[in-house]
């Protein structure tokens, strides 16, 4: 496979297991823990690690979520707990989540190894959020623990990839959530009010920004190779499939 495949063929698997431990009752019961509401603690777990930033600059980040949304979660969490703290937290809870959840996985010390090298070879030019928390420090040390951490970082490379290839398309934030699976219940997901604007002339649009994400996030993939590539979209395969049972 080459490195734009395997981005394509693993991408729907790293959004999708690199946030499973955000839904997970035990997470949910850490913000609890630290005073706060579990939208504040998503919302100040993922932007935390940037550190002790305003509200406008984690909308930034973040950038498909409402900036009125992420205002209300972070300067929430903020009048509590520092945001360095929430993020320490909310790595924690995938740590114990990957230990949990993925230590029986088949290969597991291989899909670390292939997750952690692609996260290794990642540029994070442009994206803030993925370089904050490739720097944060992380106790990790069993595989399942390891893929999930990997995990993480890797949806935050595909996702700061995405902003910028929505940004280059012409469509705001908004627009490309609207112009995705789950359109307007996305966005009112995502905070943004309606009324909306039409979808119809932003699906063009949201295929070519999906195509250049897959281009962005490929030289991650470029030191596995066609052999390892495709060896990691197969466990990642696994690993979907496994927390789906």
């Amino acid at each position: 496979m080459t490195p734009e495949q395997v981005a394509t063929a693993s991408k729907p698997a790293v959004l999708a297991l690199g946030e499973e431990y955000n839904r997970c009752p035990t997470t949910l019961r850490r913000a609890r823990l630290l005073g706060i509401s579990g939208w504040a603690f998503y919302i100040t777990g993922r932007a935390g690690a940037l550190g002790d930033v305003r509200a406008e600059t984690v909308a930034a980040a973040l950038g498909f979520i409402a900036p009125e949304a992420v205002a209300d979660g972070w300067d929430a969490a903020t009048r509590t707990v520092r945001p360095s703290e929430v993020a320490a937290a909310s790595l924690a809870e995938c740590v114990r989540w990957g230990e949990e959840t993925l230590a029986d996985l088949p290969r597991v010390d291989r899909l670390a190894a292939l997750v952690e090298q692609a996260v290794a070879a990642a540029d994070a030019s442009a994206m803030p959020l993925f370089a904050a928390w490739r720097a944060m420090p992380s106790d990790a040390g069993s595989p399942g623990a390891r893929v999930a951490v990997g995990l993480r970082l890797m949806r935050e490379h595909f996702t700061g990839a995405h902003l910028v290839a929505v940004r280059a398309s012409g469509m705001t934030p908004l627009e490309a959530v609207l112009a995705g699976p789950e359109g307007a219940n996305g966005a009112m997901a995502c905070g943004w009010p309606p009324p909306y604007p039409a979808v119809g002339p932003l699906v063009r649009r949201r295929l070519w920004a999906e195509a250049v994400t897959d281009r962005l996030v490929a030289p991650a993939f470029v030191a596995l190779g066609p052999v390892d590539g495709a060896e990691l979209v197969e466990l990642l395969a696994v690993a979907r499939a496994h927390t789906q049972r």
